[in-house]
């Protein structure tokens, strides 16, 4: 470990492996090293017997769910929008040619005690039961509006400038009720907060667009897809990536410490005695915790069933946006499910996860809305995690740590993250202009 390295990276988890395989392709010299024996940090995929060992303390599930091998549960299951940046991400980094990626059956949203498919297009919103007749003639027009607007098109403009007015003025113009601003803001544009209504319109239609097109783009009944197999597969695909470019991953590596000289600086990692030199330290939170605070906290719910989420017209795989203001909370809670049918667990068994913010220190009843959307569950397990920031600033120690998880189900937070890590430790703008049809997937099980 006597090279001198131009960045190492600290941890295996989903953002640090995509930053990873990013400056690899950018031909920096990577180290990539990890204090666990697996893949993933945070974001793991476990076995059976290894979630049992997690939450039971033992590794011996009853042999009523199936093979330990045949479930692959991810710890942090987020679905990933078909065009969206980390699809974008990895057709750059060609990492898709290690991937195996099938679409998500449904995309859907709570409103007032029922679960209705998401509406994304004109057409959609005029066949749509979670709209009155005049409504869904009000958000037909709107989505034909969006579906029409191009940035460079000022004729598609309707002579809004949409990077000056709110999001809440385009939205007055077509007169949407609350739900349906509700819906579109949180369960189609992706929104976790109501902040973005007064944010320029811009971004809010952009979003809006975007899972319109990954909607198309392989016609099933979601925007999004997912690995076979389950996300564990993106880590090793990310150190598979590295090696091509000369990089190097090392697993096991216990006490990584981060090394800073008389200035402050990074000067490299030490780890077993030896320490490795570099310019620029990447690590999850759990690496450098005196450069971190707690913003938050994560409930969620772990369940393994026998059935699909009731009221999704039996979707093998599926994603549930509950708004919070249909809890009365002050964030949304999200629903997960996938199945055999992504490889994730033996056949016949659905794997399911309902998360959120956490308001409270009891997560049992916090999650029951979601739970009880359920229907039976063979197994359940409850967790909260802290979520961490870093307070340090990369620019002047060359430290550049993420942020943790956040409860969302899909990845669009989490490329924000990277995508801005990536700019500060290169100092540029990543080019996401790719051939998206490099990663395709398939409609049905393979």
């Amino acid at each position: 470990m006597d090279e001198e390295y131009d960045v190492i990276v600290l941890g295996t988890g989903l953002k640090e492996c995509i930053l990873s395989g990013l400056l690899s392709v950018d031909g920096l010299k990577v180290l990539h090293m990890d204090r666990n024996d697996y893949y993933g940090g945070e974001s793991s995929s476990l076995m059976l017997n290894q979630l049992w060992k997690r939450f039971k303390g033992d590794e011996n599930p009853p042999e009523t769910l199936g093979s330990s091998k045949e479930y692959n549960v991810d710890m942090i299951p987020k679905f990933m929008m078909a065009n969206g940046i980390l699809v974008r991400a990895l057709v750059h980094t060609n990492v898709t040619k290690y991937l195996n990626f099938k679409a998500v059956d449904g995309s859907f949203v709570y409103n007032k005690g029922k679960i209705y498919k998401v509406p994304a297009t004109d057409v959609e919103a005029l066949k749509s039961s979670i709209m009155g007749l005049f409504e869904k003639r009000r958000a037909r027009k709107f989505f034909i509006y969006v579906q029409d607007f191009e940035e460079n098109d000022p004729k598609s403009h309707e002579g809004l400038d949409l990077t000056k007015i709110p999001a809440k003025e385009l939205i007055c113009k077509y007169g949407l009720e609350d739900d349906t601003i509700e819906f579109i803001g949180h369960a189609l544009a992706l929104y976790t907060s109501d902040n973005y209504l007064e944010q320029p319109a811009i971004d809010f239609v952009k979003r809006i667009r975007l899972y319109a097109e990954s909607l198309a783009r392989f016609e099933s009944g979601s925007p999004y897809i997912y690995p076979m197999y389950g996300l564990g597969e993106l880590p090793q695909a990310f150190a598979r990536l590295s090696a091509v470019y000369g990089g190097t991953y090392m697993l096991n590596k216990p006490q990584c410490k981060v090394e800073f000289d008389d200035s402050g600086k990074v000067i490299g990692v030490t780890s077993d005695g030896e320490t490795a030199k570099c310019k620029k330290v990447v690590c999850d939170p759990s690496y450098v915790p005196d450069k971190v605070k707690k913003v938050g906290k994560v409930a969620r719910a772990i369940c393994i069933m026998s059935h699909p989420i009731p009221d999704t017209n039996d979707c093998h795989s599926a994603q549930v946006i509950i708004p919070q203001k249909q809890l009365n909370r002050k964030s949304d809670m999200y629903l997960f499910c996938c199945s055999y049918s992504h490889n994730v667990a033996p056949q016949g068994k659905f794997i399911s996860f309902v998360t959120t913010e956490a308001e409270t220190d009891d997560p049992e009843s916090e999650l029951k809305p979601g739970v009880d959307l359920l229907g039976p569950v063979d197994e359940i397990f409850y967790e909260t995690y802290d979520r961490f920031e870093p307070t340090n600033d990369g620019d002047s120690d060359s430290c550049f740590v993420s942020t943790s998880y956040d409860a969302t189900t899909h990845f669009e937070t989490t490329m924000i993250d990277v995508l801005a890590m990536y700019t500060k430790i290169t100092g540029k703008e990543l080019d996401l202009s790719v051939d998206l049809s490099a990663a395709s997937a398939g409609g049905s099980a393979e």
